[in-house]
């Protein structure tokens, strides 16, 4: 065991964790705009689905990231005005219309992958340009920083970038005033002017944008194929890191780094043949979730109203 706890190892190892992060980063950061307007968007995990499977036909067909990138930003969105239409408009249950929905993005992605490639034993690969790292000039020589944070892919810039611009709307711009006030108390923010369904919908737009991204980088990125359940209860894992980040970005980066280096970690243990069952290991991230929960769930202050229907009074 001591050969392997090495300096590359440990190298390796962080930075395979901030690739694996990505993509519940990306659906994390959008829960919080969600939950933050008092949408409890529990269809995460029906999102990123859908947008790991949309990206990975486009890419598959088109050989263009661009585009691939658009269709799985567009397939979260779509697949999140669903779920607003139903709980903004019809007032239907959130948790029970997310169920759903989540049932529903499961069946239909692999239905419609099927029809598309049939019945295969060697799945498919994408193979589009900038699936790769890219390494940044200079920062990526920095001993051990370099290979770790500046040696990614483009989307984990991007996605630092939007951690960044998403804690700034929302602690520091009028917008997120907005917001934070249709999820903490609508019908005060109602009188002084505020659309709540307005904000409620924009929120989730956001949301499913950023789920949807999230699933493309695990089927073009991560794995560069689509295979039923590629998400495996990412999106849940995202609604609870969203918890223990306390409804704030940079917390739920720091957050999300921790599980994507638990979870490179349980790969590269099975790897090297460390003696313990691979079901303990599989197991290992989905604990630690589990214990982030009983230790922050009680402290965590969440929006007010959320996962409550409003109703705009008439006059």
């Amino acid at each position: 065991m001591s050969a392997v706890l090495t300096p590359v190892f440990f190298v390796t190892l962080l930075a395979a964790g901030v690739r694996m992060s990505m993509p519940i980063l990306l659906a994390a950061t959008g829960e919080i705009f969600a939950e933050r307007a008092g949408v409890l968007n529990i269809n995460l995990e029906g999102q990123m689905l859908m947008g790991a499977m949309v990206s990975f036909l486009v890419g598959y067909f088109t050989h263009n990231m661009f585009l691939s990138l658009m269709a799985g930003m567009i397939s979260g969105v779509l697949m999140a005005l669903l779920m607003a239409v139903a709980c903004i408009t019809w007032h239907a249950q959130q948790v029970v219309v997310g169920i759903t929905l989540n049932m529903f993005a499961l069946g239909f992605t692999s239905f419609w992958y099927r029809v598309a490639f049939g019945v295969t034993t060697s799945p498919p690969k994408a193979d589009l340009p900038g699936s790769g790292e890219q390494a940044i000039p200079l920062l990526s020589k920095i001993p051990f920083l370099g290979e770790i944070l500046f040696n990614q892919n483009f989307l984990f810039y991007i996605s630092v970038v939007l951690v960044i611009v998403a804690n700034f709307v929302i602690f520091r711009t009028q917008f997120g005033l907005k917001l934070r006030a249709s999820g903490e108390y609508p019908k005060a923010a109602e009188t002084m002017g505020v659309n709540v369904q307005r904000m409620r919908y924009v929120s989730m737009i956001i949301c499913g944008a950023l789920a949807g991204l999230g699933g493309t980088f695990l089927s073009l990125i991560s794995l560069n194929r689509f295979v039923d359940n590629i998400t495996a209860s990412r999106g849940f894992i995202a609604l609870a890191i969203v918890i223990f980040g306390k409804w704030n970005p940079l917390l739920v980066l720091a957050a999300s780094l921790l599980f994507g280096t638990t979870d490179a970690l349980q790969l590269r243990l099975q790897a090297v043949g460390v003696e313990l069952p691979s079901q303990f290991l599989l197991m290992l991230p989905y604990v630690l979730t589990i214990l982030m929960m009983i230790i922050t769930a009680k402290r965590s202050e969440s929006p007010a109203a959320l996962a409550q229907d409003y109703q705009r009074e008439s006059i």
